[in-house]
C-alpha cells in the first residue's frame, strides 16, 4: 500500500533543511570510511560532524548483516534477522549520509554474524581470511576513500568480529594498492591513512583488556549545525534510531557534547598531521596540484570558488542557481580534461561532485518530483500503476524517466517485472543514498541552458517476490514421541494460485492434503532425529517468501527454499500447568506446548486464585522490560513461590529492568566477560540435582549440536540460598558457574538459567528440550 497521508507529511523535510544538507558537500573532496562488523557498529555521532559540519564523503565498510544479534522489537531470527538489520542500516545511512558496503553479500556468504566471539583469529578463520580480504580490497577500489577508520580496537576484550575488522583494515591498506593481489581484478587504489579510535570500547558489552593508543588528533563535538539546531551527537542519533532491533536511539541533551580522539595508525601521505584532512586535497582547488595535474589548476579553482559563492548564497535558492551550475560546467570540463596521469586521483572525486552538484541544484530550483506505485509487492508480470507529482519549480524544462532492473518493462498502464526479472534482494552488497538502485526515477533539468540528471527513489520501491513460492507455516516443528500429537502444515500466498503443492517426505511418512495444507503422520516406529521436508510446487522447489514489515523501514524480503525442519524428540513432560509470561521476544511458550506441556499464557493482571492454579511460572528473556505489568507483578509471585511455586526466569540483561525481580542474583557485565561463545564447550553437571535428573536424565549427549554459544549474562553473584549447577567455560578461560542457578524458597524454588535455550529451541537442538522440561517441573 502507498504510504498513508499522515506517514507522507510525517517522512517531509523542510526544503531549508534539505538545501542546507546539499550545500555542505561542496566545502571538501576528502572520503572517509569508517569500518565495521555489525549495522549500528558506525560511529553515528562523529560521521555526523564530517558531513553535516565538514562536508567530508562519508561510506561504510560492514562485514555482516548482524543476523546472530538480538531482536529487541519481534522474533525475526538468523538470516531473516539480517535482513531486517540490512533494512534498518539502510535506513539509517540515509540520516548522515553513508555510502554503504558489505562484506557479506548473501545469507549462506561465510563472513557472516555466527554470534559473539571473543578471538580475531577464530573470526576470521570462520569467515574465511582470503574471502575476507578479498571482499575488503574489492570495496576499496570501488569506494576510493582517503581515510579508513574502524570503530573499534583489535584488542583483548573486545569482540572478535571487530577485531578481525580492524585487523584486516591494516592489511587492506596494501593490498589495495598491490597490482599483484589475485583477489581483486579492479584497478588498484591506495588508501592514504588509516586511524584507530583513541577511546574504549569498554561498556556494557566489551571490555577492552589493553588501553587505547594516544590520541594524535581528535574530531571536535563541540557546537550545532546552524540550521537545525541540533548538535553532532543528536545528528548521530537521528541516525542511530533506526537500529530498532538494537533497542538504539537515546535522547541526547543540547548541552552535551564529545569529541572524538583518533590515532593515526598508518599514513601515506607526507607531512605532520595536524588534522584529518593533512596531506590531501581538502577541496577542489588543492586537488590539481595534490594529483599533479597542473592543467586543471584553474578549472578546479575556478569550480571550487562556484561552489563556495553557492554557499555564500545560501538562504536564497535562486541566487545559488548560477553559481553551482557554473561550478557543474567547470567539473564537466575538467573531467574530460584530465590527463591520464591524474585520473585515479580525480575523476572518481569529480564524479561525486557531479552528482552532488545535480542534486542541488534540483533543491534550489524548488524542483518536486514524487513516484509512487500503487503497489508496495509484486509477482512477475503483475502491472502496478505508477503515479508522479511534478512541480518545476525554477527549471526551464524537466524530464522524468523510468529507471529499470533488468526485465522490467513500463508503458502507460505502469510498471510490470517480466517472468526473468531478479526477485528482490534483501542481501545486496551495496547501498548508495544518492544513486538508488532500481526502480527509480531518472529527473533531468534544463536550468540556465545547462542539462543535470539526479536520481531519486520512489516513495515506497516495489518488491518483486519470486514466480514460485507459498508461505509454508511452520518452518520448524518437534514431535514428542513421549507426547504425540498431530502434525500438520498450512500453505499460504501459493503463487501461481492454481500451482499443484507436494511435500517431498522421509521414507514411510505420510500426508494428506487438507483445505489449508497438510497433514503429517510419522511412521509408529519413528526414531529421533532431524528430517527434511521440501514444497514442490508444480514438481519444482519453492520458495518461502518472509515479508518483513515495520514502521521504520521500507518493506523487505526475506527468500529460502520453502522447507519444514522436524526434529523428532523423546522427551519426558511433567504433568504441572505451566504460565509463561513473554516479553515477545521469544517462543518458548510454543515449544513447551509443542512438546506436550500444559502451557498458558495469561495477563498480568490474574488474581491470586489464577495464579494459585499454576505450578510453574516461566518469565520468557527481557520480558521485565518489555512485558506490562510484570514487574509489578513480581512481589506477588515471590510470595508464590513461597507457598510452593516454581518460578523459572530466562536471560535477561541488567538493564531489563531485572532489579524490579527482586531476586538475589547479580546478572554480569560486560556480557563479553560473563558469557561462554564456544557452542561445543564442555559442561560439566555439578550435581545431580533434579532439575538434571526428573524427568529427563540430562547428560553429555544433551550438551551436543548446540548453535551460537551456551549463554551470555551469567550471574555474576549470588545470594547463600543459590546453588550453581553448571560449569564451563570458553577456552583458556576461568570456569563460570552462573548459567543456571537454583534456589529452594519457602516450599517452592526458583531457577535463573542465562543458557540460550530460546535460540536452542528454534534451532531444534535435541538437549534444550530435554533439559526445559527439566525446568518447568515443580519441586516435590
Amino acid at each position: 500500500m502507498p504510504l498513508s497521508n499522515s506517514a507522507r507529511i510525517a517522512a517531509q523535510t523542510p526544503r531549508i533543511i534539505a538545501l542546507w544538507r546539499a550545500l555542505n558537500p561542496l566545502r571538501s573532496c576528502v572520503s572517509f570510511m569508517n569500518t565495521g562488523a555489525h549495522p549500528d557498529d558506525e560511529i553515528s555521532g562523529m560521521l555526523a560532524a564530517l558531513s553535516w559540519r565538514d562536508g567530508i564523503d562519508l561510506s561504510y565498510a560492514c562485514s555482516t548483516r548482524g543476523e546472530g544479534g538480538q531482536n529487541d522489537i519481534g522474533t525475526e531470527a538468523g538470516a531473516v534477522l539480517g535482513a531486517l538489520r540490512t533494512a534498518e542500516m539502510e535506513a539509517a545511512a540515509q540520516v548522515l549520509p553513508l555510502r554503504l558496503y558489505w562484506l557479506s553479500d548473501s545469507a549462506d556468504d561465510p563472513v557472516h554474524d555466527f554470534g559473539l566471539s571473543k578471538s580475531g583469529v577464530e573470526t576470521l578463520a570462520k569467515w574465511g581470511r582470503a574471502r575476507t580480504l578479498a571482499r575488503f580490497v574489492h570495496i576499496l577500489r570501488t569506494e576510493r576513500p582517503d581515510i579508513i577508520c574502524p570503530t573499534f580496537l583489535d584488542v583483548p576484550g573486545q569482540h572478535g568480529h571487530h577485531r578481525a575488522m580492524t585487523e584486516a583494515a591494516h592489511l587492506v591498506i596494501d593490498l589495495a594498492a598491490d597490482p599483484e593481489f589475485s583477489g581483486c581484478d579492479l584497478p588498484v587504489w591506495q588508501v592514504k591513512k588509516l586511524y584507530l579510535p583513541a577511546w574504549s570500547g569498554a561498556g556494557q558489552a566489551y571490555d577492552d583488556a589493553l588501553p587505547p593508543p594516544p590520541a594524535t588528533l581528535a574530531i571536535p563535538g563541540q557546537g550545532c549545525d546552524p540550521v537545525t539546531g541540533w548538535t553532532w551527537e543528536q545528528i548521530g542519533q537521528r541516525s542511530r534510531v533506526f537500529h530498532a532491533t538494537q533497542a538504539m536511539g537515546r535522547w541526547v541533551p543540547a548541552d552535551t557534547f564529545r569529541d572524538w580522539p583518533l590515532h593515526l595508525a598508518d599514513t601515506r601521505v607526507a607531512g605532520p598531521d595536524v588534522g584529518l584532512t593533512a596531506g590531501l586535497p581538502a577541496s577542489l582547488a588543492q586537488l590539481a596540484g595534490y594529483a599533479g595535474a597542473a592543467g586543471l589548476d584553474d578549472t578546479l579553482a575556478q569550480a571550487q570558488q562556484a561552489m563556495d559563492e553557492a554557499r555564500a548564497a545560501f538562504p536564497d535558492g535562486a541566487a545559488i542557481l548560477p553559481h553551482a551550475v557554473r561550478a557543474l560546467t567547470l567539473i564537466r570540463t575538467a573531467r574530460e580534461t584530465c590527463p591520464p596521469s591524474a585520473e585515479a586521483e580525480v575523476l572518481h572525486r569529480l564524479s561525486r561532485k557531479e552528482i552532488q552538484l545535480s542534486h542541488l541544484i534540483r533543491i534550489a530550483a524548488g524542483v518536486t518530483v514524487i513516484g509512487r506505485t500503487a503497489d508496495d509487492w509484486l509477482r512477475p508480470d503483475e502491472t502496478t500503476a505508477v503515479t508522479l507529482e511534478t512541480h518545476v519549480g525554477r527549471a526551464d524544462s524537466a524530464t522524468v524517466d523510468l529507471l529499470l532492473p533488468h526485465g522490467w518493462r513500463a508503458d502507460e498502464s505502469g510498471l510490470t517485472p517480466g517472468t526473468d526479472a531478479t526477485p528482490f534482494d534483501a542481501y545486496r552488497d551495496t547501498f548508495l543514498p544518492d544513486t538508488p538502485p532500481a526502480p527509480a526515477l531518472a529527473v533531468t533539468l534544463r536550468i540556465l541552458g545547462v542539462d543535470s540528471t539526479t536520481r531519486i527513489a520512489l516513495e515506497t520501491p516495489p518488491v518483486l517476490q519470486p514466480a514460485r513460492s507459498a508461505t509454508m507455516s511452520p518452518a520448524a516443528e518437534v514431535f514428542n514421541i513421549a507426547a504425540p500429537r498431530a502434525l500438520s502444515v498450512t500453505l499460504g500466498d501459493i503463487h501461481p494460485p492454481k500451482a499443484i503443492a507436494a511435500l517431498i517426505l522421509p521414507e514411510d511418512w505420510q500426508t494428506m492434503r487438507t483445505e489449508n495444507g497438510f497433514a503429517l503422520t510419522p511412521p509408529a516406529d519413528v526414531a529421533p532425529g532431524l528430517h527434511q521436508i521440501d514444497l514442490t510446487l508444480d514438481r519444482q522447489p519453492a520458495l518461502a517468501a518472509r515479508r518483513i514489515l515495520h514502521h521504520h523501514i521500507a518493506p523487505t524480503l526475506h527468500l529460502a527454499p520453502a522447507r519444514l525442519a522436524l526434529r523428532v524428540v523423546d522427551v519426558a513432560v511433567p504433568k504441572a500447568r505451566i504460565a509463561v509470561f513473554s516479553g515477545g521476544n521469544d517462543r518458548v511458550a510454543h515449544w513447551l506446548s509443542a512438546i506436550g506441556c500444559d502451557v498458558q499464557q495469561p495477563d498480568t493482571t490474574l488474581s491470586d486464585q489464577a495464579l494459585n492454579g499454576f505450578d510453574t511460572v516461566l518469565i520468557g528473556i527481557f520480558a521485565l522490560k518489555f512485558r506490562n505489568g510484570l514487574a509489578a507483578l513480581m512481589p506477588r509471585l515471590r510470595d508464590w513461590v513461597e507457598r510452593g511455586g516454581n518460578l523459572l526466569t530466562l536471560y535477561h540483561r541488567p538493564w531489563d529492568n531485572w532489579s524490579a525481580a527482586g531476586l538475589d542474583i547479580e546478572i554480569g557485565q560486560p556480557s563479553l566477560r560473563w558469557r561462554v561463545t564456544d557452542e561445543n564447550s564442555t559442561v560439566t553437571q555439578l550435581s545431580d540435582h533434579p532439575l538434571l535428573t526428573t524427568p529427563n536424565a540430562i547428560g553429555p549427549q544433551d550438551w551436543q549440536g548446540w548453535h551460537k554459544e551456551r549463554g551470555l549474562y551469567f550471574a555474576k553473584g549470588w545470594g547463600d540460598a543459590y546453588r550453581p549447577l553448571l560449569e564451563m567455560a570458553d577456552p583458556d578461560e576461568a570456569p563460570h558457574r552462573g548459567a543456571l542457578l537454583t534456589a529452594d524458597i519457602g516450599k517452592g524454588r526458583h531457577t535463573h538459567t542465562s543458557l540460550i535455550l530460546h535460540h536452542q529451541l528454534e534451532h531444534l537442538t535435541p538437549g534444550a528440550f530435554r533439559l526445559m522440561a527439566n525446568l518447568v517441573t515443580p519441586r516435590r
